[in-house]
């Protein structure tokens, strides 16, 4: 499944103009999108059908979930934009949690169920854990989007209830051209502004977007994955290494680095998101036969930040 789509059957997805999801639906041969602007979604994804649902308000429409063979669920309000306000933690929480149960109710009444829902995750869900390596296995962490991770997998499993197998893609730091954290990094880093952050010696689990998209194709349609799956690169890196190959892949030095505390004045509890250390590793992906096209940093890098990225 790594270099195909899927021809499973009709797709359903959520979080489709996202970063992740518009890259997804390309791959997506029959595809029906839940969106809270579907015109929106059209006009993006072009001539893909779309219906109305906004996750927190209860189960999407039925003609939607309607002879599905995947459902492919990646909705969410964003994590890494604006200040963790209490508002903005509800957001947060509630997009994830209450539409995960709301799409499994959904789904419960339709006679005929997908045969897998692949829903998104993050490794956020092992908190912050310094230099111990993170396979699927391990506990979950300790904070806010851990608990998150850790309640919104809980919905996402209740769907095997209804004989669907379920996969939940813990996604590290994804690096793409057209947005996400690298495209935010590559502004500073070019004027020379770029640095490590809080130290760098924080583990950063990445991986390249075509990767991602690949991974997500792979749970969908390898019936030995289930459960956990990182949806991470096997070669994770620290801050400090992944500063040195993005100013490397771009020419630029790399020489402003920002501490931990000036982190947490400007971004408040959001600076978790950087400052935290998660070395995980795909070993599920690898298992089951998943071959990387970035497996090294260096060359995803070179892909994206280069001359021509």
């Amino acid at each position: 499944m790594s270099q195909g789509g899927w021809h499973g059957g009709r797709a359903l997805l959520t979080g489709a103009t996202g970063l992740i999801g518009a890259k997804l639906a390309e791959r997506l041969a029959d595809v029906v999108v839940l969106s809270r602007d579907p015109e929106h979604a059209r006009h993006k994804l072009v001539a893909t059908e779309a219906h109305v649902w906004s996750p927190e308000a209860g189960p999407p429409p039925a003609a939607a979930l309607a002879n599905l063979g995947v459902v492919f669920h990646l909705a969410g309000e964003p994590v890494a934009e604006g200040r963790w306000t209490a508002e903005k933690k509800r957001r947060i929480r509630d997009s994830r949690v209450l539409g995960t149960r709301h799409l499994v109710a959904g789904l419960a009444a339709q006679a005929r169920k997908p045969r897998v829902m692949v829903c998104a995750s993050a490794v956020g869900y092992y908190g912050d854990r310094g230099d111990e390596v993170l396979d699927e296995t391990s506990a979950a962490g300790q904070g806010f989007l851990a608990e998150v991770c850790e309640a919104w997998e809980r919905e996402a499993r209740s769907a095997e209830d209804l004989g669907i197998r379920v996969v939940s893609v813990r996604i590290g730091v994804v690096l793409s051209r057209e947005g996400g954290a690298l495209a935010k990094l590559l502004g500073p880093f070019r004027i020379g502004a770029g640095g490590t952050l809080a130290g760098g010696r924080q583990w950063m689990p990445w991986i390249h977007i075509d990767d991602l998209v690949g991974l997500l194709l792979h749970a969908a349609g390898n019936d030995d994955v289930r459960g956990a799956m990182n949806a991470v690169a096997p070669h994770p890196v620290t801050n400090r290494d992944f500063t040195r190959t993005l100013a490397r892949a771009i020419h630029r030095p790399a020489i402003l680095p920002v501490p931990g505390f000036a982190l947490r004045l400007l971004l408040g509890e959001m600076s978790e998101v950087l400052t935290a250390s998660a070395r995980a590793v795909p070993r599920l992906a690898e298992r089951t036969g998943y071959v990387f096209r970035y497996p090294d940093l260096d060359g995803a890098l070179a892909m994206l930040a280069g001359p021509t990225g």
